[in-house]
């Protein structure tokens, strides 16, 4: 190989090297990039409020939710610690029920009134003499003896005067409910649109209906097969030749 073949030759083998190097630059620098752009998008992630994409179409439904989050456990609590009998469970699911309703029906009541109550009160003839109805009893008692008289009263008694069942399973509701009956009377008078009333409120029984529901069959699983003393004894005074199938030892 002659000098000119030799300097063509090391002209080549630059120019391959070169090549290389700026192919290799162009696609390191682009590899930067891709992984630019990578670690923008997951910044851009973390800093986005985590939002729920799709929350219900009714805002009663949607202020429901909230409010079933913050009253089930509590109530699922106190409901799976009575486990004497069933019995307890279904007067206090009773009493719960009936407590909601008693407590929503007068806001119901109130939202619904509006010009229609105005305009039956103009209706309403008012008539004042001896023969008005008015109550004509004098009442004699101090302001100390009428205070004592409303001590004595047990409000637990006002509180399942409308429900029969358990007085155990009643006590335990009412304790229930005076943790929650705030949370549901100012979930409820958010709404001032009556179809999110109506779903609000139809929706809060059914589910607490069902809750109730889930929770029983979560005890059925969780509770030892009922037994007493009288079995018991029967069971271990039974003789060997009446053993039950699952009494016989077997040799082998």
């Amino acid at each position: 190989m002659n000098q000119n073949e030799e300097t063509i030759l090391r002209e080549s083998i630059r120019s391959i090297i070169r090549h290389v190097k700026s192919k290799r630059l162009d696609e390191e620098k682009e590899l930067r990039q891709i992984i630019q752009k990578m670690m923008d998008f997951d910044l851009l992630e973390a800093q986005t409020p985590d939002v729920d994409p799709s929350p219900n179409k009714s805002t009663g439904i949607n202020v429901l939710e909230d409010l079933l989050k913050k009253i089930i456990p509590i109530l699922e609590i106190d409901y799976k610690s009575l486990t004497t009998s069933s019995e307890q469970r279904d007067s206090y699911r009773a009493h719960v029920l009936n407590a909601v309703e008693n407590s929503l029906t007068p806001a119901k009541l109130n939202n619904q009134a509006g010009e229609e109550e105005a305009a039956s009160l103009e209706e309403i003839d008012i008539t004042v003499g001896d023969d008005a109805g008015e109550d004509k009893f004098i009442d004699i008692r101090t302001d100390a003896e009428k205070a004592a008289e409303e001590e004595e009263a047990d409000p637990r008694d006002s509180f399942g005067a409308d429900v029969d069942g358990d007085e155990t399973g009643r006590n335990m509701a009412y304790q229930s409910y005076k943790k929650v009956e705030s949370n549901i009377i100012d979930s409820y008078e958010l709404l001032a649109n009556p179809e999110d009333q109506e779903l609000f409120f139809d929706y809060l029984i059914a589910n607490l209906k069902l809750y109730f529901e889930k929770f029983e069959e979560e005890l059925a699983s969780e509770l030892p097969e009922p037994t007493n003393k009288a079995y018991d004894m029967a069971k271990q005074e039974q003789p060997a030749d009446q053993a039950g199938p699952d009494d016989i030892e077997l040799d082998l």
